[in-house]
C-alpha cells in the first residue's frame, strides 16, 4: 500500500460479539473477501489486560491505546513505543473522597484501573487518560513519551467520574486560541448524584500541574457550570442514569448522544412499564450557566418496525451525492447512527437493527420551534427526570434565532415531539454496533461493525443505501473502530486480545 497523509478518526463502540448471522439486507450481498485477498495487523498487550480506548494522533499517525492498568503508545503498524503503568492499586468504590485524600474505613483491596476516558489534548500536546480508581481521577501525560505531566485529585472537581466498570463518560474538549481550552465531561453517575454532575465543563488550564485544572468553567452559590440528577428522580425510577453513547462539537455548539430510562404507560394500559429513549443532548459551547440545555428524543422507523435504542454514532459531512439526494449542502454535518428495535432491552439489545443518517440542521431546525414556542409560553418544560413534575413554559418578547443560548427561565428544556431519522438499511440477525463514515470522492461512505465481528461499508446514497463489501473479523469481539486514510481506510478492532488492523482499499479490495 502506498504511503498516504495521515488522516485518522475514530470512534468509540461496545461491541459485545456472541455469534455469527446472516445479514437482510437492501442489496445483493457480496460474498467476504478470501483470506489471500485480506491484509491485517495485531497486537497483543498483557495477557490479563482487556482493551478499553483509542486514539489515533492525526498529526504522527501514533497510536494510543487506553487498556486495564496500562496507557500504551504504538506506531502506525501497532509496534510498542512507550507504556506507563496506571494500575492495579489499594482502592474501594465506596471511599470519597479517595483514601489518598482522606483516611477510608472500608476494606481496600487490589484494584484494577479501567481506562475510562482517553484524549488527545493537540494544543498543550498531552493525553488525558482518565481510569475507574479513586472516583475517576485523571492523569496527563506528555504525548511524546507519556511521561506524567499531572495527577489533579486534591479537590472535589478532580472526581470526573465513581461509575463502576460498564459505565460510560466522553469527553469533548472546546479549543481557543488565545485562552484556556474547556473539557465537557458526561458521565452516568451510576447512584452517585450528589457527588458526580451527569454533564459539566470544566477548565484545561496550560499548566497540567495548576491549581485550576478540571474546576468548573463557572460556580458560584447558586449556579455552575453542570447539570445534576435531583434526588427526587430516584423515588420515581430507582435505577435512573443517563448513559452516554457518542459526543461532539459542530458550530456553536456541544452534543452528546444518549439513552435515559423513562416510566410509560403502555397503549390501553393504566400502569407503567421502564422503557428506554434515546435522545440528544445540546449546549452552547460559551454557556457557563447551562442555560442552553435542551434534549430531544432521536428514533428511527422503517416498514412498520420501530428502532428506538440507540447503540452507536458518528459524525460525518454529507458529500455531493448523498447531498444531492437529502437536498443539503455537501459540508452539511450528518449523524450516522445505529439503532437496535424496540425500546425495552438495553443491555440485551434485539438482533434487529438499523442504520439511520440524521441531518443535524434539522434536529437544530426542531430544537429552534420548541425554544419559540416555550418563550411564548406554550406547554411545559417537559424534562420529567430533571424537574419531577411539570414546570408551565413563561412567556417573553425575544428573537430566537439558531444560535440562542437560553436564559435562565425555560431551562432546562425538552422536545416531545421525536426526531425520525433516514433509514438506510436494516439488519435482522447480526446486530450493528458500531458505525463512521467517511466522504471519499463526492460519495458518503458508511461502514458498520456487526455483534459477530464483521465489518461493513456500505455506499451511502439515501433510503435506498445497502451493503457493497464485507469482512469478518473472526472470533466474537468487544471494542472500538479506527478508520485512516485519503485512498484508504484502516480498521482497528479492539478485542478483549488482540488488537487487529485491516487495511482496506474504500473503493474495493483490501490492498
Amino acid at each position: 500500500m502506498r504511503a498516504m497523509p495521515w488522516n485518522w478518526t475514530c470512534l468509540l463502540s461496545h461491541l459485545l460479539m456472541v455469534g455469527m448471522g446472516s445479514s437482510t439486507l437492501l442489496t445483493r450481498q457480496p460474498a467476504p473477501l478470501s483470506q489471500k485477498q485480506r491484509s491485517f495487523v495485531t497486537f497483543r498487550g498483557e495477557p490479563a489486560e482487556g482493551f478499553n480506548h483509542l486514539v489515533v494522533d492525526e498529526r504522527t499517525g501514533h497510536i494510543y491505546l487506553g487498556a486495564v492498568n496500562r496507557i500504551y503508545k504504538l506506531s502506525s503498524d501497532l509496534k510498542v513505543l512507550v507504556t506507563h503503568e496506571t494500575g492495579p492499586d489499594e482502592d474501594n468504590p465506596k471511599c470519597y473522597p479517595p483514601r489518598i485524600v482522606q483516611t477510608c474505613n472500608e476494606p481496600l483491596t487490589t484494584t484494577n484501573n479501567v481506562n475510562k476516558m482517553l484524549l488527545i489534548d493537540y494544543k498543550e500536546n498531552r493525553l488525558i487518560a482518565c481510569g475507574s480508581l479513586y472516583q475517576g481521577i485523571c492523569k496527563l501525560l506528555r504525548l511524546e513519551d507519556l511521561f506524567k505531566l499531572g495527577e489533579p485529585y486534591h479537590k472535589k472537581e478532580h472526581y470526573l467520574s465513581g461509575v463502576n466498570e460498564s459505565g460510560s463518560v466522553f469527553g469533548v474538549i472546546v479549543s481557543y486560541s488565545n485562552l484556556d481550552d474547556k473539557l465537557f465531561i458526561a458521565t452516568a453517575v451510576d447512584g452517585k448524584p450528589e457527588y458526580f454532575p451527569t454533564i459539566s465543563s470544566r477548565k484545561l488550564t496550560k499548566n497540567s500541574e495548576a491549581d485550576g485544572m478540571f474546576a468548573y468553567v463557572f460556580h458560584d452559590e447558586f449556579v455552575a457550570s453542570m447539570i445534576k440528577i435531583p434526588s427526587d428522580t430516584f423515588t420515581i425510577i430507582p435505577d435512573f442514569d443517563i448513559y452516554y453513547v457518542y459526543g461532539f462539537s459542530s458550530g456553536n455548539f456541544v452534543y452528546f448522544l444518549t439513552l435515559q430510562p423513562e416510566m410509560v404507560s403502555p397503549p390501553g394500559s393504566t400502569t407503567k412499564e421502564q422503557v428506554y429513549t434515546s435522545k440528544l443532548v445540546r449546549l452552547c459551547k460559551e454557556d457557563t450557566a447551562f442555560n442552553s440545555y435542551v434534549e430531544v428524543p432521536i428514533g428511527c422507523e422503517r416498514s412498520g418496525v420501530e428502532y428506538r435504542l440507540l447503540q452507536a454514532a458518528y459524525l460525518s459531512k454529507a458529500g455531493a451525492m448523498l447531498g444531492r439526494t437529502l437536498g443539503v449542502h455537501p459540508d452539511d454535518d450528518l449523524l450516522f447512527t445505529v439503532f437496535s428495535k424496540g425500546q425495552k432491552r438495553k443491555m440485551k439489545s434485539l438482533d434487529e437493527s438499523a442504520l439511520c443518517i440524521f441531518i443535524l440542521k434539522q434536529i437544530n431546525d426542531r430544537i429552534k420551534g420548541r425554544l419559540q414556542s416555550c418563550y411564548r409560553g406554550e406547554g411545559t418544560l417537559d424534562l420529567a427526570w430533571l424537574k419531577v413534575k411539570d414546570i408551565p413554559c413563561s412567556s417573553a418578547l425575544l428573537t430566537i434565532d439558531d444560535n440562542f443560548c437560553g436564559l435562565d427561565m425555560n431551562a432546562p428544556l425538552g422536545v416531545s415531539d421525536m426526531v425520525r431519522g433516514i433509514p438506510v438499511f436494516t439488519e435482522d440477525r447480526d446486530r450493528m454496533t458500531s458505525v463512521i463514515a467517511y466522504v471519499y470522492k463526492n460519495h458518503s461512505l458508511a461502514f458498520v461493525g456487526t455483534k459477530s465481528g464483521k465489518l461493513k461499508k456500505t455506499l451511502s446514497t439515501g433510503p435506498q443505501g445497502g451493503i457493497s463489501q464485507e469482512w469478518s473479523g473472526g472470533r466474537p469481539t468487544r471494542g472500538e473502530h479506527c478508520f485512516s486514510g485519503t485512498d484508504a481506510i484502516c480498521q482497528y478492532q479492539i478485542r478483549v486480545q488482540p488488537l487487529l488492523c485491516y487495511f482496506l482499499n474504500v473503493s474495493g479490495n483490501s490492498s
